[in-house]
């Protein structure tokens, strides 16, 4: 490990000390586990990991454990390990289920994944039926390999990723009726996973999966055999272009329908939304810039455009956190 790496390593472990101290986590197996989930969150959300760097220390740890259940529950699905086929991964879901719904009823789990995902329920008040829907959408995959219509997609995703957005919302805090920010928070997390099924698609190809609607790519003349010569050649055909033009433009709809939710935010998570809404939504443009072929590369948002609106959130950030503090007692 080089230096530079050494002095980043040790850097955000001094951060991770820092959040988990600001939330009051100090038994040290529970700490653990935290500090697991963030991990997962920092190597393979980078985009979400840096928006989460914007919320207040003492709501990170949380965001982290959801990411973290997340990750490690899709992980047993889509890297399965050699010799696990689908119905070893199924039984593998199901023991993440039975150990989930012990620890939400126990308070309290020794899972090292899971230990941070029941406490942070038990902090926030997030129902166990979310996590009930994320699993059965994860089951799905194991069997399911298209999606005919729009409504059969939208089923999958309600568990998939609009589930996401309601276990946040407590953690996130909300002004007024929290009923009001449940419909964009649904939204956007409906409005990111369309953006990953859009970057994705030709990983998911390998995996032998579409997650897009077959009758809307059929009105251009395309089906599955299209999009996989499209992925043998690393090309992009002009009927697959115009597809995934139209594709971009109905996740483009949704994120305009998520984003009025910002405002109705605690003050100190909307920099942190705002930021991610902003992130991912810039995926669709570099799609285009790409000429829509996302066949031959993953295709992402470059490290310094990510910072430089990381960046200005940030500034928004320390503006809103001195607006919304508490007066400073008189000695």
């Amino acid at each position: 490990m080089t230096g530079r790496a050494e002095h980043r390593e040790g850097r955000e472990a001094v951060v991770a000390r820092r959040e988990l101290d600001a939330a009051g986590i100090t038994d040290p197996l529970l700490r653990a586990s935290y500090r697991r989930c963030r991990a997962l969150n920092a190597r393979h959300g980078r985009t979400y990991f840096l928006a989460t760097r914007l919320l207040p220390p003492s709501r990170r740890p949380a965001v982290h454990a959801l990411y973290g259940f997340a990750r490690h529950t899709d992980d047993l699905v889509d890297e399965p390990a050699p010799g696990h086929g689908p119905d070893r991964v199924a039984a593998l879901l199901d023991d993440v289920a039975a150990a989930l719904t012990a620890g939400l009823r126990a308070g309290r789990s020794d899972h090292p994944v899971l230990a941070a995902v029941v406490d942070t329920a038990g902090r926030y008040g997030i129902a166990g039926a979310l996590f009930t829907a994320f699993l059965r959408s994860m089951r799905m995959d194991l069997a399911v390999t298209g999606y005919p219509t729009r409504a059969a997609l939208r089923d999958y995703m309600y568990g998939s990723a609009e589930v996401i957005g309601l276990q946040m919302l407590p953690v996130l805090g909300t002004v007024g009726d929290p009923a009001e920010a449940v419909p964009p928070a649904t939204a956007l997390g409906r409005a990111f996973q369309l953006t990953n099924f859009l970057r994705d698609v030709g990983e998911d190809l390998d995996r032998g999966r579409v997650y897009l609607p077959a009758d809307e790519l059929a009105a251009y003349g395309v089906d599955r055999d299209l999009l996989a010569w499209c992925r043998r050649t690393g090309r992009v055909d002009p009927r697959v272009r115009r597809a995934l033009a139209d594709q971009i433009g109905r996740t483009r709809a949704i994120y305009r329908l998520a984003r009025p939710g910002i405002a109705l935010l605690d003050p100190a998570s909307r920099p942190c939304i705002a930021t991610a809404h902003a992130l991912y939504s810039r995926i669709l443009d570099r799609i285009e810039d790409r000429g829509h072929n996302v066949f031959a590369g993953r295709v992402s948002v470059g490290t310094g455009r990510r910072l430089a609106l990381a960046g200005s959130a940030f500034g928004r950030t320390l503006w809103t956190r001195a607006v919304h503090a508490p007066p400073a007692r008189r000695r």
